[in-house]
């Protein structure tokens, strides 16, 4: 499994881009600091699918108590905690 940060945060903005499109939203605009839940570009239900992805395309899975906005906020946000967690 590749952890390269600029590959794990590319990845990310790709299916945030793939999910928005498939709202009707154009997210090619999003940058790694834009809060996602607050940019208007995915839905609950986008958001849910983005959080599923990622654990499935990184292979582990995100306790309870770390599903919050400073976790999974935006594309740093994941790239980070992602990074932290599989140091651990």
């Amino acid at each position: 499994m590749n952890l390269n940060p600029d590959e794990i945060k590319a990845a990310i903005r790709a299916k945030v881009i793939e999910l928005a499109k498939a709202l009707d939203m154009d997210a090619s605009g999003v940058t790694d600091d834009d809060i996602l839940p607050a940019t208007g570009l995915l839905d609950s239900g986008a958001i849910l699918e983005l959080v599923v992805w990622f654990e499935a395309s990184y292979d582990f899975r995100i306790k309870q108590e770390d599903m919050n906005i400073d976790n999974l906020g935006s594309i740093n946000a994941m790239t980070d905690f992602l990074l932290s967690s599989k140091q651990a």
